[in-house]
C-alpha cells in the first residue's frame, strides 16, 4: 500500500472521530488544548490499536481465506463506508459531547474505531507494513480530531454529516479500488 492510499484511508478512517470531536468542540464554551489533546489521544490511540488487533486477526487466519480474501476487503469497506454514510447526521454522538471523562472517551474512542478493526483484518491480505501503517493512521486521526474540537468551536454542527458521508465514500472507493485491482490486474 502506497503512501497516499494509506493516508486517504487515515483520513476515511478518521472522520468519524472528526465528528465526535466536532461535537465535543461544540460543548466547551472556553477550548483549551487539554480538550484537544483528550480527543486526539483518546481517538488517534484506538483509530491505531484497532487496526493492530485485525491485523492480527486476520494473518492468524489468513492461510484459510487466501483465494477469497480481496472479496473480504472489498465487503468489509464498503459495509463499513455505507454504514457510516447511513449514519451521517446521526444527534446520537452529541448527546454526551460535554463529557470528557475516562469512561466517556474510552466509549466514544472504541465506537469509532470499530471500522478501524475491519480495516485491519483487510492489511492482512494486504502489503501493509503494519507498524508504520497504524501509527500513521493514529496520528492523522490525532490531528483531524484535534482539529475536529476546535472547529465544532468555532463553525458548530454543519460539517459533521458531511466528515462521516465523506469518510464512508472515500472506504468505498478503497474497496473498490482493491477489488478491481485484484479481478483485472493481479494485485
Amino acid at each position: 500500500m502506497r503512501l497516499i492510499e494509506l493516508f486517504i484511508l487515515a483520513v476515511g478512517l478518521s472522520m468519524d472521530a472528526f465528528a465526535v470531536s466536532v461535537c465535543k468542540g461544540l460543548s466547551v464554551r472556553t477550548l483549551k488544548m487539554r480538550h484537544i489533546l483528550l480527543c486526539g489521544v483518546w481517538f488517534g490511540g484506538f483509530q491505531a490499536l484497532m487496526p493492530l488487533i485485525g491485523w492480527a486477526l486476520g494473518i492468524r487466519f489468513q492461510s484459510l481465506i487466501t483465494n477469497v480474501d480481496h472479496w473480504i476487503a472489498f465487503i468489509l469497506l464498503c459495509v463499513i463506508g455505507v454504514n457510516m454514510i447511513r449514519e451521517a447526521g446521526d444527534e446520537e454522538s452529541v448527546d454526551s459531547a460535554g463529557d470528557f471523562s475516562p469512561k466517556t472517551m474510552l466509549a466514544m474512542a472504541v465506537a469509532t474505531s470499530i471500522d478501524a478493526l475491519a480495516v485491519g483484518v483487510t492489511f492482512a491480505f494486504l502489503d501493509v507494513n503494519i507498524v508504520p501503517a497504524v501509527s500513521f493512521i493514529g496520528v492523522v486521526t490525532f490531528l483531524c480530531a484535534g482539529a475536529g474540537v476546535k472547529i465544532g468551536q468555532v463553525f458548530g454542527l454543519r460539517f459533521k454529516a458531511g466528515a462521516e458521508r465523506f469518510g464512508g465514500l472515500v472506504l468505498i472507493a478503497i474497496g473498490l479500488k482493491i477489488l478491481i485491482e485484484h479481478l483485472f490486474f493481479g494485485g
